[in-house]
């Protein structure tokens, strides 16, 4: 079988398609014929060498993929051949807080990814998706999806009548604005893009701020709440964006900080979370646990992710390049094979 492997040194010059063996499942394990893999911000540090410098390599990237279990091993009881699977990021986090151990068993680095004809996973480590979904829209959940249910619904607690502010229509903050309007909040979209904040309007986002012509988006927001500011923010930006979050989130609010797209290192000043009792909640995706409930809640409601172009097996260096550029909205996906 064949497979993206990042080989050599990191950089997309030396994403390479290569063969090898088929993968054969030992107990506890099944093999997943894989149908479509999509891309994270992640994947793309990741095979630049940004996200862990010190990653072994070869690596075969991406952390999220769905396709269909085509053979199992002994002793295996959740899923059955025939059966439509995605991957989970965290092989090993079932559920409960993360733990050190946990976070070592995530695909796409340290553990081989999804950019592959053929995978073996644990079979804890796959999970049926809802039926109206196909293999690529469902192979946009296992990350960005699940980053979104997380600091939402199980971490953020976010109900109906909420406010939350998505930072940029990337695919952790299309997810936020879907799932956000799918708990019954109240859901404003920042972007540098007029095209893109229409689109988010077409999505339910019920204001947009375009954050190039309004830097203090912050204080939009507060004009948009009628001063109270937001219940919640999607903070997907990191240093560059932070103090504007600070500035957006209500006395007693949640940031979930998800992403450092615009920095990594800020000095904070600590002043306004302590007097305005902010939360600040690091999310790093989630649970098998938590994808499962967001599972129920996607195939109740019919939601289907937003995909912003599908490349071709032999066309994935094309796909990373195209999230380098940063102009997609959604979710980036390869259809393998």
């Amino acid at each position: 079988m064949r497979a993206w492997e990042v080989r050599g040194a990191f950089g997309l010059d030396n994403l390479a398609l290569v063969e090898r063996p088929d993968p054969q499942p030992g107990p506890g394990q099944v093999v997943v014929r894989v149908r479509a893999a999509s891309l994270n911000a992640r994947d793309l540090m990741t095979v630049e060498g940004r996200y862990n410098p010190k990653q072994p390599l070869p690596l075969v990237p991406c952390s999220d993929g769905a396709g269909e279990v085509v053979a199992i091993g002994s002793g295996v009881t959740r899923v059955k051949v025939g059966e439509r699977v995605t991957s989970v990021f965290a092989q090993r986090w079932q559920g409960g807080p993360p733990t050190r151990e946990k976070l070592r068993s995530t695909l796409g680095g340290p553990l081989d990814g999804m950019l592959a004809e053929q995978v073996v996973l644990a079979e804890d480590g796959v999970l049926a998706f809802p039926e109206h979904l196909s293999f690529v829209e469902a192979a946009t959940l296992p990350c960005a999806a699940v980053t979104a249910w997380s600091a939402l619904s199980t971490e953020g607690g976010v109900t109906a009548g909420d406010v939350i502010v998505a930072q940029g229509t990337g695919g952790v903050s299309i997810f936020a604005l879907q799932l956000g309007r799918l708990l019954g909040a109240r859901v404003i979209v920042t972007s540098s893009s007029e095209e893109k904040l229409a689109r988010a309007g077409e999505l339910g986002a019920a204001a947009g701020i375009p954050y190039r012509e309004v830097p203090e988006w912050g204080a939009r927001v507060r004009e948009l709440t009628g001063g109270l500011g937001a219940d919640h923010v999607v903070e997907v930006g990191g240093a560059g964006t932070l103090a504007q979050s600070l500035k957006a989130v209500r006395f007693g609010g949640t940031i979930s900080i998800i992403g450092v797209l615009a920095g990594a290192a800020t000095e904070l000043v600590l002043t306004s979370v302590l007097m305005q009792q902010i939360r600040l909640q690091g999310i790093l995706v989630g649970s098998r646990e938590s994808f499962a409930a967001m599972n129920r809640a996607i195939a109740l409601h019919g939601m289907r992710p937003v995909v912003d172009r599908v490349f071709a097996w032999s066309e994935a260096r094309e796909a990373f390049a195209h999230m380098a550029g940063g102009s997609h909205f959604g979710k980036i996906c390869v259809e393998v094979g």
